[in-house]
């Protein structure tokens, strides 16, 4: 790629006019799109694209689009959801985009390539390849059940492991369960679909379902780990804000030999009845400074859905300080 630059006008140059295509995007769509973010007009001519603004602007979409550049040029196609990142990446690190693409996850058969889009999801999955216990906290959107299910289906296929058991309370139903129909899997099932939504998303459904039928994949209720020693397993506790104290001890004690743990949630959606403590505000203290264990936090900036998501988390986030402010104040008066 070739460059001419004057005060607030850059003009670039593709050699591969493959590549070009494919970062322009159909109908261009790709450079149309960077105009959300940065406040410049563009042309594009075969494999010419020159970018015209304020220089800050122009300077800016140039780093985003060399770095999108070297991305298509590893063989990846780019889509909205990456533009989006890649502006958030550059904005918040000094390292590259391209650094992000080295922690591919693969999920064999089904030749899918999984990767982070955020610095603290590249974390996440480096502490699950280092570390036996990985603890991860933050809102919605973040990824942190997606990439620990990508990782425990690539850890099942490298032969790493024998069996994925992936877990979550199901503490909307309390002590109604027993009162809805059908069978106990049948009562619990609802509050486990985003598992088997993740698992889908990876795996197509018959090659999901053979596994698990066969039990190599568990996708159960946290009250039926209960007593059990899970080794050589990757475990995942989903909605980890939503066990009490003694249930998330429980868990945690399940660990056996040759098994990984990931735990996530969000400290924020906590849903437990009668105000009880959440265990996973709880293990925060307790199990702090343990070696083998790593604690991963992910923020607004993470979240991967639509813009809008992080745009309502932040809303919400900025409520409740100014709310805690406010009753600060009364309290004080």
């Amino acid at each position: 790629m070739e460059e001419k630059t004057n005060e607030g006008f850059l003009k670039l140059f593709f050699d591969d006019i493959n590549v070009a295509r494919n970062l322009f995007g159909p109908r261009d769509e790709n450079i149309k799109y960077l105009r959300k973010y940065f406040n410049v007009r563009t042309s594009i001519r075969g494999n010419h694209l020159t970018l015209m603004g304020s220089k800050a602007d122009v300077e800016n979409t140039n780093k985003v689009i060399n770095e999108l550049h070297n991305i298509i040029k590893k063989g990846f196609v780019i889509s909205a959801s990456d533009i989006d990142q890649a502006v958030r990446y550059i904005s918040h690190s000094q390292d590259t985009v391209s650094t992000l693409y080295k922690d591919q996850i693969y999920i064999f058969p089904s030749k899918k390539v999984v990767m982070p889009k955020t610095r603290n999801q590249k974390t996440y999955i480096e502490a699950i390849k280092k570390h036996d216990m990985v603890i991860g906290i933050g809102p919605a959107g973040t990824g942190k059940t997606y990439l620990a299910m990508a990782m425990a289906l690539s850890s099942y296929y490298k032969k790493e492991v024998s069996r994925i058991v992936l877990t979550r309370p199901a503490i909307e139903a309390g002590e109604k369960l027993g009162y809805l129909p059908g069978t106990m899997y049948e009562k619990v099932n609802p509050y486990l679909r985003p598992l088997y939504d993740a698992l889908y998303d990876m795996l197509d459904m018959e090659k999901a379902a053979r596994l698990v039928e066969k039990g190599i994949i568990e996708i159960a209720p946290l009250a039926f780990m209960r007593g059990r020693t899970l080794n050589d397993a990757f475990v995942i506790l989903d909605e980890a804000q939503n066990t009490a104290s003694e249930q998330m001890k429980m868990f945690l004690t399940r660990l056996g030999f040759s098994s990984k743990t990931v735990v996530t949630g969000d400290i924020t959606q906590i849903d437990l009845p009668d105000k009880k403590a959440s265990g996973l505000v709880e293990i925060q203290r307790v199990l702090k400074g343990i070696r083998g264990i790593k604690f991963v936090y992910f923020t607004e900036k993470d979240v991967v859905r639509h813009p809008l998501v992080q745009k309502i988390i932040k809303a919400y986030e900025t409520r409740k300080t100014d709310s805690e402010g406010l009753n600060n104040a009364e309290w004080k008066g």
